[in-house]
This record gives C-alpha cells, structure tokens and sequence, in this order.
C-alpha cells in the first residue's frame, strides 16, 4: 500500500468506537490515525466555532457568553466550553468574590485559530446562495436527469 493509500484510508476509515466522555477521561478517539480528523470534529461540531468567535473580543463570563450565543443552553455551552478548555483552545479563570465568578478566554492556539474560522465563515457567507440554488435544483430532482 503506498503512502497516499494509507492516507486516504486513514480519512475514511470509520472511527473507533467512542466511549462516554466525562471530565478528564479521554476518548477513544485520540486513537485516531487521522489528525486531520480529530482537530475537525471538534472545530465541526455544533457550537465550538461560535463559542470561539464569541470570545474572539475578549474574555466573558458563563452568562454572558450565554447570552451571546443564541439558543445554546446552558447544559451545551458546558459541554462545549469543556471541550475546548480540554483541547486547550479556551481558558477557564475563576475569580474569586462572592459569589464567585468564572471568565473563559481564548488561549493562544484559540486565537490562531480564528483567522482561518474567520475566512470559512467569509466563504460560507458569500457561497450560501449558490449551494442554497445547487439544494433546490437537487431536491426538485433536475439533478438526476
């Protein structure tokens, strides 16, 4: 098999079976042989890219980010906020007052990362009316003639 087989391979093969993640337990899918893979699914998931850019200006509490992001709940925006601290692209500070307040920031590699998300979401702006046409005419069944 040549290198360029094991790649293609390594993008398609289906992942390993992913076990419950709770705080500080890795998955299984650390085990991926595709990198390239493992980094996407985060940065594809539902709220990771809006919760980045939201954070993009500038530090924000729990509850201002929530507000911020629209209809993420409270319970995602956990999940979501744990995630990124736990591939270290978010930072959590607690600050200590009564009661005490908790500030989530971009890291360094987080804020490298919002040039490229920025230049996705430019493309997907300006693209969204011709993939919306490309959806019609598929749905209509033009496509299968």
């Amino acid at each position: 098999m040549t290198n360029r087989n094991m790649q293609v391979t390594a993008l398609t093969s289906p992942p390993a079976a992913v076990h419950s993640r709770g705080r500080g337990r890795p998955s299984a899918r650390e085990d991926l042989p595709c990198p390239i893979r493992d980094v996407l699914d985060r940065i594809g998931d539902a709220w990771s890219v809006l919760v980045l850019t939201t954070l993009e200006p500038g530090p924000l509490r729990f509850n201002q980010l929530r507000r911020q992001v629209e209809d993420i709940s409270q319970r995602m925006l956990t999940v979501t906020l744990r995630h990124l601290e736990r591939d270290g692209l978010v930072s959590r500070t607690v600050i200590p007052s009564t009661p005490p307040q908790v500030e989530y920031a971009l890291t360094a590699m987080g804020r490298s990362l919002c040039l490229p998300l920025k230049v996705l979401a430019d493309w997907a702006g300006s693209h969204q009316p011709v993939i919306r046409g490309a959806r019609r005419l598929y749905d209509s069944g033009a496509s299968e003639q």
